[in-house]
């Protein structure tokens, strides 16, 4: 995964009706954690990783020298045998000690769990993209689905710990969908406020 599709590129805003995609891009929480809160068989499927060159955007979000390789972490999470989320992390080598140094060894555990645990870590803006066929996180995500739709919603953000930046990208899948919706993902408290708007808190 060596190229980045320019027909779009990825935006801090939202600026096109994602129907029912919307509250799960906006939520600012651990994704894995709202599936499980909604799935009694949820999983990690289909891990690959391997060390290799990350695409052109990734590598400046993550700060890493153009011929510099990084871990490429891919996942698929299930619920039940449905897929609802295919995970794309880049983890720079540096990123892979001292508070992190577990991340390359997690297997089929998800990243998530990991990240959200720490009260230290601090995550950036979402950004937004619509993959077509042309991106190669779309075509890596739609391997899956029988039938792949003619875009995929996709999201992504750099959590950094003690300086140390790992980024993970998440494209949503059709499945998700099936999943119900709880009033945490939706606008609320005073003034319309939502988890999207706020602080993220670990």
């Amino acid at each position: 995964m060596k190229s980045d599709s320019q027909t779009m590129r990825w935006s801090l805003r939202l600026t096109e009706s994602q129907g029912r995609y919307r509250p799960w891009l906006l939520d600012r929480g651990s994704l894995t954690r709202r599936i499980q809160m909604r799935c009694t068989a949820f999983s990690v499927r289909h891990v690959r990783q391997r060390n290799d060159m990350a695409m052109p955007s990734e590598r400046r979000m993550v700060a890493l020298k153009h011929h510099a390789r990084a871990l490429l972490r891919d996942v698929f999470l299930y619920c039940g045998e449905t897929p609802m989320v295919f995970a794309h992390s880049v983890l720079p080598a540096a990123s892979l000690h001292g508070a992190w140094q577990s991340l390359g060894r997690l297997g089929d555990k998800p990243l998530g769990a990991m990240l959200f645990s720490n009260p230290r870590v601090r995550r950036t803006p979402l950004r937004f993209k619509k993959l077509n066929p042309r991106d190669a996180l779309y075509r890596f995500a739609s391997a899956v689905l029988p039938e792949p739709p003619a875009s995929l919603w996709a999201r992504r953000s750099v959590f950094t710990l003690q300086g140390k930046p790992i980024l993970v990208t998440e494209v949503f899948l059709p499945g998700i969908l099936e999943l119900p919706l709880s009033p945490a993902l939706f606008p609320c408290g005073r003034g319309g406020q939502s988890l999207a708007s706020r602080v993220l808190h670990q």
